[in-house]
């Protein structure tokens, strides 16, 4: 039987895909996607925008760059190309990156670029959720 593929965000496995051009690289996850065990997605780029990209935080429901760009439809659009991702490859786990407006789990930044936190998940990680994915941030897992 094979072994189950976990889904992580791409920047945790070492792919420098986040909004500042880096990755936040978690050796035991880039172990993993390198050994085939992990599926690196990240729904952003899948959305279509660039890397580097302006950074974005979640303000009533929507996405903004922090220019006050609505990007939330190229998150909706990457966050469904990646749950495609994640049922094509059975994961039924997931580690994301905690705090990003798309992988969030339970606290993201609060919509006015000011560093706050606040409650609330990315749009990927609720789509996850809300098709029964075991969603956890890097710090949750005490990978970090």
């Amino acid at each position: 039987m094979n072994p189950e593929k976990i889904l992580v965000s791409a920047c945790l496995a070492g792919i420098p895909c986040r909004y500042d051009g880096t990755a936040r690289t978690v050796p035991l996850l880039e172990e993993l996607y390198r050994n085939g065990l992990a599926v690196p997605v990240c729904p952003e780029t899948a959305g279509g925008l660039p890397v580097p990209r302006k950074p974005s935080e979640i303000r009533d429901g929507r996405v903004y760059h922090n220019d006050g760009t609505d990007v939330t439809d190229a998150f909706i659009r990457g966050s469904a190309e990646c749950m495609r991702i994640c049922t094509e490859n059975r994961c039924m786990k997931a580690v994301l990156k905690a705090k990003s407006p798309a992988c969030g789990k339970g606290i993201i930044y609060s919509g006015d670029f000011s560093g706050t936190l606040c409650e609330g998940n990315g749009i990927f990680a609720q789509m996850l959720a809300d098709n029964g994915i075991e969603v956890m941030t890097e710090e949750e897992a005490c990978l970090r």
